[in-house]
């Protein structure tokens, strides 16, 4: 591989606990003629002195903005408002593909500077599957906090846990199921996630993916208690849920989870609210005759941050090694180039410094 400098940055957000590269395999970087810089920072779940202790330099949180230039800029959510030009190369997850609030914001900023946008929703092999994700733990804490909400044992604010931890808190407190529960996007990754939480806490949840999806049964989505959403879409489908839906006599439905959390997106299949929850407010009541709450979290992973990020990293790091601009990142690249040109950036060759 050619040289290549890794800078791990301080992650914006105060909820924030996940990493996209772990101590271990920060030493495998290192040892494989990387150079990785990480920043420091007060909420990454693991501590700066075992990255140096893996060989990595350290920088203050947030230096990345006055990075070499050829550096390349790691995280995984949002930048912070500033600078206003990009210049680097980034890799994160920068939700700007679908229409989503502060797409144009954020593209334009990489066009005012030069930079490029290697986004990791779209590091994907020749299928168009993704090479890493955080799918899994995702839908097994949204499935998890579902199960406590409606057991009345959710408590606020959240905070970070341990998995063996937060299964002690899902164990049924009788000998059946206590409620129904419905998975739809059963079989993806965070579907998996969804049907492995809810199997901890005592229910075999109804499974629906694209069969039951294509001609949705509605009224059969509402006679359940529980509902976890972990479809991904791709393209516009008719809404799972709508306005009307919750207002219907015979809904049973009393618990939400979106594990998506495209809010705001013309592709989201539950446009029933217009913003998401938080850890100091994880439920919002949509209906109050009968009740209905929903959460919406969209770092749902980041509430397990030890076990979210050691599999993730471990799915990332081969990549990193071969970082450039072809294969995977290559279709990350061309997925930037694509979406300045719909949003009017024209960006041209200067994206393969």
């Amino acid at each position: 591989m050619t040289e290549l400098h890794l800078w791990l940055r301080h992650e914006a957000r105060t909820t924030e606990r996940r990493t996209p590269v772990v101590p271990d395999d920060a030493r495998r970087l290192v040892d494989n003629g990387v150079e990785l810089t990480v920043e420091e920072s007060p909420q990454r779940v693991f501590p700066i002195e075992e990255y140096e202790a893996a060989g990595c330099r350290v920088a203050p949180a947030g230096s990345w903005e006055s990075a070499p230039r050829d550096a390349v800029v790691l995280g995984l959510k949002e930048l912070p408002g500033e600078p206003a030009a990009l210049t680097h190369r980034h890799i994160f997850f920068g939700h700007a593909y679908k229409g989503q609030p502060g797409a144009a914001d954020l593209l334009g900023r990489f066009a005012a500077g030069g930079g490029t946008l290697f986004d990791l929703e779209y590091l994907v092999d020749d299928s168009g599957r993704r090479l890493a994700a955080f799918g899994f733990w995702a839908g097994y804490l949204g499935a998890a906090l579902a199960v406590l909400r409606h057991r009345g044992r959710l408590r606020a604010p959240l905070v970070p846990t341990t998995k063996a931890e937060l299964d002690e808190t899902l164990e049924p407190a009788g000998a059946g199921p206590d409620f129904t529960g419905l998975v739809v996007g059963a079989l993806g990754r965070s579907g998996r996630g969804a049907r492995t939480a809810f199997a901890t806490a005592g229910v075999d949840p109804t499974c629906w993916d694209l069969a039951e999806t294509r001609d949705l049964d509605r009224a059969a989505l509402l006679r359940h208690d529980v509902m976890v959403n972990a479809v991904l879409a791709t393209s516009p489908v008719p809404p799972f849920l709508r306005e009307q839906d919750l207002d219907a006599p015979e809904r049973r439905l009393r618990t939400l989870c979106d594990v998506t959390c495209d809010v705001g997106s013309p592709l989201n299949v539950l446009p029933v609210y217009d913003e998401t929850t938080s850890w100091d407010e994880p439920a919002r009541r949509l209906r109050d005759q009968p009740p209905l709450d929903l959460i919406a979290i969209d770092n749902l992973p980041s509430l397990l941050p030890l076990e979210s990020s050691t599999d993730f990293s471990a799915a990332l790091l081969p990549h990193l090694l071969d970082f450039g601009v072809t294969g995977p990142w290559g279709r990350c690249l061309d997925r930037f180039r694509q979406a300045g040109r719909e949003y009017g950036f024209d960006k041209g060759d200067d994206l393969d410094h």
